[in-house]
């Protein structure tokens, strides 16, 4: 009785999430595959599938489709910008986001442990699993059907990258950056606090994996970190251009 209400509560779940995703699917396997994270199997005692193949899919028919969409929006714009504007809507960061916005952790189908430790709100498995879901979208309905997805799910986040240019925002640009060549998340750092209450300069540091990225100082600990960040980003761009040249 148990594993019948056990399916009857997955099917429910994923009808929820194809009414939520705007798509049904013809088959309804894929979309369970998408949903089932490696962990389970710890559970089960078996192999059974998990959404990791699909995440492989996914992200080659993500990184197509809004490629294919600003190389047609913005027909004056260079390589560099639009490979800048993809960056942001494709990272760790843009695709957990994605996932936030589709409530898509409790729909997920994972281990106790992993369940328990939080893995419904971690970052690396949403993102993951959102890919997944588009992999299985491209399966089930072919480059049309998750193309029509992907894009409805960017939109507003594509209209915030245009309105919202990366100096604006230099730490959330450094962490995009940093997700997108697979480093672990910048940490942030106080060196030095110096001068009267009134007049106080900070200093700070931006790291990942152990390297200092960049050092930067301001009247405010946040404005110290900002320059950090900008510091950051500009020896990234700078390295950019020599192997460019």
């Amino acid at each position: 009785m148990a594993k019948k209400k056990l399916e009857i509560d997955t099917v429910s779940l994923t009808s929820a999430l194809e009414k939520k995703i705007g798509y049904r699917f013809k088959n309804p396997s894929l979309l369970q595959e998408a949903l089932t994270h490696s962990s389970i199997t710890l559970d089960q005692g078996k192999n059974s599938f998990d959404n990791e193949r699909l995440e492989f899919l996914g992200d080659a028919v993500l990184q197509l489709v809004i490629t294919a969409h600003l190389f047609e929006l913005f027909p004056n714009f260079k390589e560099g910008r639009l490979t800048k504007i993809r960056t942001r809507l494709v990272s760790r960061t843009a695709l957990k986001n994605y996932a936030v916005d589709l409530q898509i952790g409790k729909y997920l189908m994972m281990g106790r442990g992993e369940e328990a430790s939080g893995g419904r709100e971690r970052s690396s498995i949403l993102g993951n699993s959102f890919e997944a879901l588009i992999g299985a979208i491209y399966l089930d309905g072919g480059l049309d059907a998750s193309g029509n997805f992907i894009l409805k799910q960017a939109q507003e986040y594509l209209q915030h990258v245009l309105m919202e240019p990366e100096e604006i925002n230099p730490k959330g640009r450094l962490q995009e950056l940093l997700q997108s060549l697979s480093a672990e998340r910048p940490i942030y750092e106080l060196l030095e606090e110096r001068g009267a209450a009134h007049l106080k300069q900070f200093r700070c540091r931006v790291s990942s994996n152990g390297t200092t990225l960049g050092i930067g100082e301001g009247n405010s600990k946040k404005k110290a970190e900002v320059a950090a960040a900008t510091q950051a980003l500009h020896h990234f761009e700078q390295k950019n251009k020599k192997i460019a040249n």
